[in-house]
């Protein structure tokens, strides 16, 4: 039981945080801040951080899921898949995405221009609406993980 109870508080953590800061903090940041540089640039450090603990809760889940399955959860094998989704989206968006779109900033601004008024707003643009899509699946499968780890246990 206790296994199962500290699954869901790590994916209530984890799905909690992506929900806040993509569709709270961040729309908040641009909507309130005159500077969209800088409304990016706390953006980013935040998306940084939801990353990073994306991977720890992710990591944990599995090992977790893993432990439920060998004592024989075997219900927690879907949750493995849901994880590995929600995972995946992570390393694809964040550590294979941002990056290209990190090189294009830099560009932007040793032009001495922000990347909106600079030749490479549509790559940024395409970049930004993939990461966005990637953000928003990784949030639906969120949805999944908590509704499937909020039933009893062995009926997942």
């Amino acid at each position: 039981m206790m296994p199962h109870r500290v699954s869901l508080l790590l994916a209530t953590v984890w799905a909690g945080s992506l929900w806040t800061i993509g569709y709270l903090v961040a729309p908040t940041l641009f909507a309130v801040l005159d500077d969209r540089q800088v409304a990016g640039m706390i953006a980013g450090r935040l998306f940084r951080a939801e990353a990073i603990l994306s991977v720890v809760c992710g990591v944990l889940l599995l090992a977790l899921a893993n432990l439920l399955v060998r004592r024989g959860e075997a219900s927690y094998r879907a949750v493995r898949w849901v994880v590995l989704g929600m995972l995946l989206c992570t390393l694809v968006g964040y550590f294979g995405v941002q990056p290209f779109m990190e090189v294009l900033r830099n560009k932007a601004e040793a032009m001495g221009v922000a990347v909106s008024e600079s030749p490479y707003k549509t790559q940024f643009g395409m970049l930004h609406g993939v990461s966005g899509s990637i953000y928003l699946l990784q949030s639906l499968l969120g949805i999944v993980l908590i509704w499937r780890l909020g039933a009893r246990p062995g009926r997942l």
